[in-house]
């Protein structure tokens, strides 16, 4: 018989699934290990020294310094850990939005639109068109209730 048909009979199924099992709970170990380390980091509200010591207690005993520290402070990670990918969002969020050159206002796009609609009415007339058009392209002043269309429909 070759050493892979031997293999096969002194290393059973159940040895198999048992060591896939351990594998992967040390990988949550880590896991586990990292969060902790990085939440410790993450807390705002602890002094450095009160960091340093969990951090020392974490790396020099550390299946019992994750464990304490997972029952003593367990209960704020989650928090902690939400309120981080929320502002990591919204901090993506205004990225996009300067980069998209809105920042939360319209668009000219949006501003000529609404100066087109506006002098189909008939509330403006070509030449105040021209001239809101000129401002909302530069970017001086957007059309509405203090631009020039706002004068023409008070006539």
């Amino acid at each position: 018989m070759s050493a892979q048909t031997y293999l096969a009979y002194d290393y059973p199924l159940l040895s198999v699934f048992w060591s896939m099992l351990l594998f992967f709970l040390w990988i949550m170990w880590f896991v586990l290990l990292f969060r902790v380390v990085v939440d410790i980091f993450r807390d705002d509200d602890m002094s450095g020294g009160t960091k340093a010591g969990w951090l020392v207690l974490t790396v020099l005993l550390p299946f019992l310094g994750v464990f304490v520290y997972v029952i003593a402070r367990g209960k704020n990670m989650g928090r902690r850990e939400i309120a981080q990918a929320r502002a990591q969002q919204e901090a993506f969020d205004a990225r996009i939005r300067q980069a998209a050159g809105t920042d939360g206002r319209t668009s000219s796009v949006d501003e000529l639109a609404k100066l087109s609609e506006i002098r189909d009415r008939g509330a403006i007339t070509d030449d105040e068109f021209r001239k809101a058009k000129e401002l909302v392209l530069t970017g001086h002043a957007p059309a509405g209730p203090s631009g020039s269309a706002a004068h023409a429909s008070d006539r």
